[in-house]
């Protein structure tokens, strides 16, 4: 027994001279949802792939239940689920054929596998799709099996990679209920997304990882609480116009406005007193906004503040160090 469902202290692993975990550190508390955020290639995906096996680090330890995933590999399996960035669905079976062959390839008791499958599809909202082929289903419906599949076992432990990608808001809602619902029953959920909404809503605990490292970790209030109580976001006439705005107001902003194209965001503490200062010195320079906007802090900005970059899709270095000839 241990107090952390999962446990990784110095995970390294690369892939030919791609670095893609240079010493990972993070712990999880069980029946906890835990977010594992990064712009793309920080990652992410690899730590995925340690954590449930299906990969080793160079160097490090990684502990899921206390057990170590390498040298208890085939116990590890069995108690955790895992629904990848591509549902690992057979689209030639139906969907409740896609459950009994995990259940049997699972060694659950026969008598059982029927019964949880039904279960499954109905919790889904699959049961009037259940015996009809894969391929047939909408994208949100084969990513709904793709993680009934992960819960034929009943798992301790669930990985998420990625899971909402692709699917629609209704969808994404209806799994974001279904993940807290398995939360709510004892779960531990590791979630991986490129939705910061996603994180803010359902994460307890967040990890920031940028190049295979913890750069930042805290729940999503805390983290959002470092970057001040109020963003500004400015929209200048062109990209010029905002690198010069950029200038102006380095003076008068602790650190430095963060520009992308024509857009200047700034975050701050005092409110309403520091918008008439940032207004007064774009008026002496004659530079007129075009748009303006004051809200408070998202986790979008602070994922922005840390990496510097937008959450996008995590890059996949294994299949692309495989693709160019490298070494996996």
């Amino acid at each position: 027994m241990t107090d952390r469902a999962i446990l990784v202290e110095g995970l390294t692993k690369r892939f030919g001279d791609v670095v893609a975990l240079d010493g990972l550190d993070f712990d999880v508390l069980p029946g906890t949802v835990f977010g594992l955020l990064g712009p793309n290639g920080a990652g992410k995906t690899t730590a995925i792939r340690v954590l449930t096996t299906i990969i080793s680090p160079d160097s490090g330890r990684a502990e899921v239940l206390g057990l170590d995933v390498v040298r208890e590999a085939p116990e590890v399996r069995y108690r955790i689920g895992l629904a990848g960035q591509n549902a690992a669905i057979d689209p030639n079976l139906t969907g409740r054929e896609n459950l009994r062959l995990i259940g049997m390839l699972a060694q659950l008791p026969r008598r059982s596998i029927l019964p949880r499958a039904g279960e499954l599809l109905d919790r889904f909202g699959l049961s009037d799709a259940a015996d009809r082929p894969a391929r047939t289903y909408s994208g949100g419906m084969r990513r709904r099996l793709d993680v009934a599949a992960a819960l034929v076992q009943r798992p301790q432990v669930l990985f998420l990679d990625e899971p909402t990608t692709g699917l629609d808001l209704r969808s994404r809602n209806e799994l974001w209920e279904m993940i807290r619902e398995l939360v709510a029953e004892g779960t531990t959920v590791l979630l991986t997304t490129q939705y910061l909404e996603e994180a803010d809503r359902l994460a307890d605990d967040i990890a920031v990882v940028d190049g295979g490292r913890v750069i930042a970790r805290g729940t999503p209030t805390h983290l959002k609480s470092r970057l001040g109580s109020t963003v500004i976001e400015i929209a200048l006439p062109s990209e010029g116009h905002a690198a010069r705005a950029e200038e102006v107001l380095a003076p008068i902003v602790s650190g430095r406005p963060e520009r992308e194209g024509d857009r200047i965001r700034i975050t701050s503490n005092d409110g309403a007193r520091f918008l008439m200062d940032v207004l007064r010195a774009l008026d002496a320079e004659d530079l007129d906004p075009g748009g303006l906007a004051v809200r408070e802090p998202s986790l979008d900005d602070v994922f922005l503040s840390l990496t510097g970059r937008h959450a996008e899709p995590e890059a996949d270095p294994e299949r692309d160090a495989v693709l160019s000839g490298g070494a996996a």
